[in-house]
């Protein structure tokens, strides 16, 4: 059983990755910006007693993660795995019209917040002996493969949470802690829309695979859900 904390999970990739977890007999806190209304997340912890928390938490917010970090030692003494899920993803930028505040906002959830989340939740991790942190970015922060300009303020945010990464791998080697990034696939979600390739539950079962199977030499990697490498 390991103890896993799963950002962004109230709907989409998150929760479906909270409910394998689960399944699987793990413990796990949930995070989402607001709980109250995270009604299949509160489901899953009637059905779940002992093993599910939800706690509210706003990446957005660099308060909103001391709050987190100063509730959690009360539902969890250690965390084995961290899952950086959530995310933002403007909609209908073009160029010309890029908006500071887009740009901004995305940032401060994307790349910011995981990056500051980590390193909070560091003490938490020397505690659990091998932990990993697994950050959910995609193949659009990849520089190598852009092709075109589009999505942009949630393209600039995926490369510096691709940074962020191999900084934290670095950071947390010694801890024996293997921070990676990973993209999803192209997942039908609110966030992917109705024409993605791939279902929450195909691109959470390669998720937990590939999060299953790293280890301390694969710290500071980018991987897709399938654990095939991507270019920086």
């Amino acid at each position: 059983m390991q103890r896993i904390l799963v950002t962004g999970a109230s709907r989409g990739i998150g929760l479906e990755l909270v409910r394998r977890f689960l399944d699987r007999g793990d413990r796990v806190v949930a995070t989402a910006r607001k709980p109250g209304a995270a009604t299949e997340l509160n489901r899953l912890a009637f059905a779940h007693p002992g093993r599910l928390s939800v706690l509210p938490l706003d990446l957005a917010k660099p308060h909103s993660i001391d709050e987190l970090v100063r509730e959690l030692p009360l539902v969890a003494e250690s965390i084995d795995v961290l899952v950086n899920n959530a995310g933002v993803l403007p909609t209908r930028e073009r160029f010309g019209a890029l908006e500071a505040r887009h740009l901004e906002e995305t940032f401060r959830v994307n790349a910011m917040g995981p990056v500051l989340l980590t390193q909070a939740l560091a003490p938490l991790f020397a505690r659990s002996g091998a932990a990993k942190v697994m950050n959910l970015s995609s193949v659009l922060g990849s520089i190598a493969e852009r092709d075109a300009f589009y999505t942009p303020s949630y393209a600039i945010s995926k490369a510096a949470l691709n940074m962020g990464t191999r900084l934290l791998a670095h950071a947390l080697a010694d801890q024996g802690v293997t921070v990676f990034a990973i993209h999803p696939g192209w997942v039908r979600t609110d966030m992917g829309g109705p024409n993605a390739d791939l279902s929450v539950e195909e691109s959470a079962r390669g998720l937990i695979a590939v999060l299953d199977r790293v280890g301390p030499a694969d710290a500071g990697r980018f991987l897709t859900f399938e654990g095939r490498e991507l270019p920086w």
